[in-house]
């Protein structure tokens, strides 16, 4: 028997000796805590015979030479999993496989009730072990086919070892509570059902909470050498009137802007530089001095050595080179005093907070005609409210058609209703863009809404089983009281299908919110953008500064988590109504 194997054995065997040994505690807290529905002879005799195969797995496995450690690795104190993996070609992996499955057929047949059943299992592993031999046959075809095996360990500090094996004889433990609570009708299971909802969610949901968290993090703090920074810290700043180079206030265009005086003239008008908002970042204009308004600047607040001593300081200046210039606050005996420090010599005061001025920076950034996004806002509103009207009335008028009234061709109608399901949107794309060409309605909205009012063969189909399934009897007494077709499809049948409509409204709201090809094939100008489209610019544009983008998107998203949240319960709601009160 090579080293190897003789490695691979002693790690399984260490495997197995960990996982018999958390069996024989659980078996030990399962006795000590009297679980109902145990036996406590059988468990005892568990107990025993778990322990001592244990104990021997281990000890076998600790008599195996350790696996040699890397050149130039340190050696580590505690405690070391080992582990192995074969490197084979697919034959072996097949022979392995067939291997495993003959011993699993083997067991079957030996178990089974009948002798059908024992020789359907006896062919199963008998046609297993074929294809084992074939996999090794084509091993042997191949010279080159080689196993090879990789060698390592988990090393563990003895602190982290106790620790996880604290919290395992804990984990244990609680299950066994759960199981002992199981005669409290049900609670045990209804305990472990909600821990097992709680934990999906939970895993679930991280992508969300780090969409969310991310946008209030400052810059810093989006990388980190200690991995992911789920707690968010904002810079401490204090409100500074420079006298170097004073910030104003002021009005462009109609609009609040900042920005600082590039150019002084005779005649009383200066030359402003807008700071904010960030879109027209950079543009210059010409106004009167009497309207601008100094405001103060945000200065970061630092700390430094200053002549020995430890101060607290505010930046006055942000230098070319990345020197700051600092000016004294604390103590009072150094205030007032003004040094320049490298970057590595200052340290920013940072609190726990969240750093709400992305998502104003981010709506900054758009365009001055989207009005701070609401322009993407009501289009996308309009797309939406449109879209969800048109599939709702058209599909239910279609569906209600199919399901109550007859007419020649019927079937056939609805059999090539249902075919047009099987083209693909590639197919119907350039025929759609060359139809809305023509009626003029490139770089507009009437594309991405208009189609909804002629309907969708799925949300057909599915509206006509729901119609199907309400009894005759109450399109019956409708004509009995003299309705017709519209009045009773209006307010006898639609109100019967209330689940079936609301799950499509959502679908389609869904769609239509988070619709990105439509938008891009169609629009061309900024005002008639939805959020979808703009969203993907502004990640084109700004998709350096993840704090920003994480930001946009969050408010791009919130009223679709609204929706949710409210009508939720449509979307598990699969029972339609029967129309005579019951569901």
């Amino acid at each position: 028997m090579t080293a190897n194997l003789i490695y691979a054995v002693g790690t399984l065997l260490t495997w197995v000796g960990w996982a018999l040994a958390f069996r024989a505690v659980y078996l030990l807290i399962q006795l000590a805590t009297q679980s109902p529905g145990i036996d406590p002879r059988r468990v005892q005799k568990g107990l025993m015979v778990t322990g001592v195969a244990a104990a021997a797995a281990l000890a076998s496995g600790a008599a195996v030479p350790p696996s040699p450690a890397a050149p130039g690795a340190a050696a580590t104190a505690g405690f070391k999993l080992p582990l192995v993996w074969f490197v084979m070609p697919f034959w072996i992996w097949l022979t392995v496989a067939s291997a495993i499955m003959v011993v699993i057929r083997l067991v079957q047949a030996w178990m089974g009730l009948n002798d059908t059943e024992r020789w359907g299992r006896a062919k199963a592993a008998l046609a297993w072990a074929i294809a084992g031999i074939a996999g090794i046959v084509l091993y042997r075809m191949d010279p080159e086919n080689k196993i090879q095996m990789l060698r390592g360990a988990i090393p563990f500090s003895t602190t982290t070892a106790v620790v996880i094996g604290l919290l395992a004889v804990g984990a244990m433990a609680a299950m066994a509570l759960a199981s002992r609570a199981t005669k409290t009708r049900g609670l045990a299971k209804g305990v472990a059902t909600q821990a097992a909802l709680i934990t999906g969610s939970i895993i679930f949901g991280l992508p969300f909470a780090f969409l969310v968290i991310t946008s209030f993090k400052e810059d810093r703090d989006m990388s980190s050498p200690n991995g992911i920074v789920w707690i968010p810290r904002v810079q401490e700043t204090v409100p500074y009137f420079d006298k170097k180079d004073p910030l104003y206030e002021t009005t462009y265009n109609g609009q609040r802007i900042e920005g600082v005086i590039l150019e002084a003239k005779p005649d009383g008008t200066v030359r402003v530089d807008i700071s904010k908002p960030l879109a027209i970042r950079g543009t210059t204009f010409e106004t009167k001095v009497d309207s601008l308004k100094e405001i103060p600047r945000d200065a970061p607040l630092v700390t430094a050595k200053l002549e020995g001593t430890p101060i607290k300081g505010m930046v006055i200046e942000q230098m070319e080179d990345g020197r700051k210039r600092v000016e004294a606050l604390e103590p009072p005996t150094m205030k007032g005093k003004e040094a320049v420090f490298t970057a590595g010599e200052v340290e920013p005061i940072r609190h726990v907070g969240l750093r709400t001025q992305n998502y104003s920076e981010a709506l900054s950034f758009l365009p001055p005609e989207t009005k701070n996004g609401l322009v993407y806002l009501k289009n996308t509103l309009l797309i939406v409210i449109m879209s969800v009207l048109g599939t709702i009335l058209s599909s239910s008028l279609v569906a209600y058609a199919f399901s109550r009234m007859k007419f020649p061709g019927r079937n056939a109608l609805f059999a090539l209703l249902l075919s047009t399901m099987m083209l693909p949107g590639a197919v119907t794309l350039l025929p759609q863009f060359l139809i809305f060409r023509q009626l003029g309605w490139i770089d507009t909205l009437y594309p991405l809404w208009v189609p909804a009012f002629f309907g969708s063969a799925f949300n057909i189909f599915l509206l006509r089983q729901f119609f199907m399934g309400i009894p005759m009897e109450l399109e019956d007494a409708s004509k009995i009281d003299g309705a017709g077709y519209l009045k009773t499809f209006w307010a006898i049948m639609l109100p019967q299908i209330k689940p079936a409509l609301a799950v499509i409204a959502i679908w389609t709201f869904m769609g239509a919110w988070n619709n990105f090809m439509g938008p891009l094939i169609y629009i061309n100008s900024p005002e008639n953008m939805p959020l979808s489209y703009a969203l993907q610019l502004f990640q084109g544009d700004r998709g350096g500064e993840p704090g920003l983008l994480m930001a946009f998107a969050t408010l791009a998203m919130l009223p679709v988590l609204l929706l949710f949240f409210f009508a939720q319960r449509y979307f598990i709601e699969g029972v339609q109504l029967s129309g005579l009160g019951g569901r």
